[in-house]
């Protein structure tokens, strides 16, 4: 069995392509190799800044032989039809052909033989459209090359059972060598097979694996960090970015200046993240240390002090220009920055941030004061929320927005809650960020997400399939969040509906706006549950009777319905269901003049009919009190297993479609009162399985 390498040397390639490439090129070439026949035990991809490789084990020497059969025209058919059939099976006469017969007739038939072509043939013919195919996100031209590729293309390696197998792409034609590290082993060298290309590598200062450089980046970082008596502050991001930026990792340590260390610690870990892909270190009892690791890509004779000299200065630059925005805000309150938010467009017809911040101010103290936070404290929050983006500080730095907020209202003067909401008020911004807790801060984040659901649904700014320009899905997600991490009961009907009055834009029909907000609130439920494993059949059941708005009550009774579906008198019960649903809608479709309504208990004979009607009747007390509260939902659940027995018994016994019309018609509304008894609370039609 043979095994395939193939590497492409090219300048330095995104960091945040590079994974995405490897595994491209790995399905790609897979694929190809499938749909040619040519089968392979494993394979493994390898990245670094300057190459793409892919190794491939166990390939056969050549496809399997085939054997094609070719069904011609009748015998006797006219010469055209025959010559014909001829070309298109690519024989000369009909002597290479048999006859066969098919029903009562002769037919010929063309039976060629294939013999499999070499693998090596094979791989020159896929290896090209595979490279051709890699989507990069970005691709260029480079002198007056026709090949377009992510970054300028030095050299193609590709070995088959040791051999090069010499496909062109572009301008370049495949080889048996590679380069090693750009400035430590720049030297061409040759190698054999796989593991000969990977220890050639590793002794020219390249780690081709990218889960073993982000090891090495991560150990040799904390290795550091402890000599100093510090600890490495953990970025899974950070760490992914920079082993795309090495081929051979070389940590180094670096020091802040003392007079940076009172810049907030977000604005200095952000400038050393974002900008210039550093690790912050703490100190044993967590406080930011006054060093940084850099992560270099080449080892110099001087140990790397000219490399960290270096990097101190770009850093110290960038630190300068932080304090100096961290001294200049604070001379300015931010309540005094508020006028500056009506020259801030939030969109056209929606009006500006300071327009949104009124709203968002009025809607946070209704929430405050039906949860039990702080109304007064939620609107001064919401009211202060967007000043920090007319500071110099978030200007340079965006991500800090609301963050920088934070400290400000401290440095004001402002309550604690306040100042902590004003932070918040983003979050949660994806699925791994936190929620807030406290009542102040949780009022004033579904207050901004809540406005800005209800101003783009008023002005049918939706989002329609796999457009959401307004990131409206993601603000839903933080709204369900909020609400079902904090347990609060909180109906979303009067919440949009309030923010729909504050509105610039007046929809044409509120009620209809709100119900496609609760729609798609509805649906975005589905997602956020599928993913923790509950059944999203089961919150549409829930959410299409009673128009429960309640997020928490809605969870509740979708749980306690799960838990009722899976014993066994549930269970049978939605067996029933179905069947007492399958039998009426059958018996309208026949007779659509039919009219199902009172039952009549004077057309009642059988002990089995009179068990249901009472079970009915005694569940039928039990409806009306019992459909909201969630506590109460489940008791209704537990006696709907009273209709189980009587529903099996009648199935059993009584014959539905009675040669008597009244009786049929009589026993067709007993069918119906049973499933309109479990629709009550819940649409058990909408459930699957």
């Amino acid at each position: 069995m043979g095994e395939l390498l193939l590497e492409l040397h090219s300048e330095e390639i995104p960091a945040r392509m590079q994974q995405r490439a490897a595994e491209d090129l790995a399905r790609l070439v897979t694929d190809g190799l499938r749909k040619a026949g040519l089968t392979f035990e494993s394979h493994q991809s390898f990245v670094t800044p300057r190459r793409l490789a892919l190794v491939v084990t166990g390939l056969p020497r050549s496809q399997p032989d085939l054997r094609e059969e070719k069904k011609g025209p009748r015998v006797g058919s006219p010469d055209a039809a025959v010559q014909g059939f001829l070309r298109s099976a690519g024989l000369a006469s009909l002597d290479q052909c048999e006859k066969r017969t098919v029903g009562k007739a002769e037919f010929w038939f063309a039976v060629v033989e294939k013999k499999g072509e070499a693998t090596a043939s094979v791989l020159a013919q896929i290896l090209p459209e595979a490279l051709a195919q890699l989507p990069w996100p970005k691709s260029m031209r480079w002198s007056d090359r026709p090949l377009r590729w992510v970054r300028p293309l030095h050299s193609i390696l590709c070995l088959f059972e040791g051999q090069v197998v010499p496909f062109t792409f572009g301008h370049l034609t495949a080889g048996d060598s590679t380069a090693g590290h750009r400035f430590q082993a720049p030297q061409r060298f040759s190698v054999r097979d796989a593991a000969d290309y990977l220890r050639r590598l590793r002794q020219a200062y390249v780690e081709p694996d990218f889960a073993a450089r982000r090891a090495a980046v991560l150990k040799d970082a904390a290795f550091a960090a402890e000599s100093e008596g510090l600890t490495l502050v953990e970025d899974a991001g950070l760490a992914d970015e920079v082993t795309g930026l090495v081929e051979q990792p070389v940590v180094l340590l670096g020091a802040i200046p003392q007079q940076f260390m009172d810049v907030p610690r977000e604005v200095l870990t952000t400038t050393m993240r974002a900008h210039q892909k550093y690790f912050a270190l703490n100190t044993k009892d967590g406080a930011l240390a006054p060093r940084f690791v850099i992560v270099a890509n080449t080892l110099t004779e001087d140990g790397g002090k000219q490399v960290v000299a270096g990097n101190e200065r770009v850093l110290n630059a960038r630190l300068s220009d932080a304090k100096f925005f961290w001294d200049q805000d604070r001379r300015q309150t931010l309540e005094s920055r508020l006028s500056a938010l009506k020259d801030i467009v939030f969109h056209a017809r929606l009006g500006t941030v300071a327009q949104k911040a009124e709203r968002v101010e009025r809607l946070a103290y209704e929430i405050a004061g039906s949860i039990g936070g702080d109304a007064m404290q939620a609107r001064r929050a919401a009211r202060l929320a967007k000043a920090d983006l007319v500071t110099g500080m978030v200007g340079e730095f965006p991500e800090l927005q609301g963050i920088m907020g934070r400290y400000y209202a401290l440095h004001d003067g402002e309550a604690a809650p306040v100042a902590e909401a004003i932070a918040q008020h983003y979050a949660p911004q994806g699925p791994n960020d936190r929620c807030p807790t406290d009542p102040v801060a949780v009022s004033v984040a579904l207050a901004d997400k809540i406005d800005t659901l209800a101003g783009f649904f008023a002005i049918d700014e939706k989002p329609t399939g796999s457009k959401d320009p307004y990131a409206l899905r993601r603000a839903a997600l933080g709204v369900i969040r909020l609400v079902i991490e904090n347990r609060l009961s909180l109906p979303l009907r009067p919440l949009f509906r309030s923010a729909l009055s504050l509105q610039l834009v007046q929809p044409a029909s509120e009620r209809n706006v709100v119900e496609e907000l609760m729609q798609f609130f509805v649906d975005r439920l589905k997602v956020h549950l599928r993913e923790k494993g509950v059944r999203h059949d089961l919150i549409a059941a829930v959410f299409a009777k009673g128009g429960d708005d309640d997020l928490v009550r809605v969870l509740a009774k979708t749980e306690a319905l799960s838990r009722f579906l899976t014993e066994e008198d549930g269970g049978n019960l939605l067996v029933a269901y179905r069947r007492a649903n399958n039998i009426v809608r059958a018996e309208l479709k026949k007779t659509p003049d039919l009219r199902l309504g009172e039952i009549d208990s004077s057309l009642i004979a059988q002990d089995e009919e009179k068990s249901l009607v009472s079970a009915l009747a005694e569940q039928g007390g039990e409806v009306s009190a019992k459909t909201q509260d969630e506590g109460e939902f489940r008791l209704y659940l537990a006696t709907l297993s009273r209709l189980r027995a009587p529903v099996d018994a009648f199935f059993d016994k009584v014959t539905v479609n009675s040669d008597d019309a009244a009786i049929r018609r009589n026993r067709l509304s007993l069918l119906s009162a049973v499933a309109g008894c479990m629709d009550r609370i819940a649409d058990f039609s909408q459930i699957e399985g």
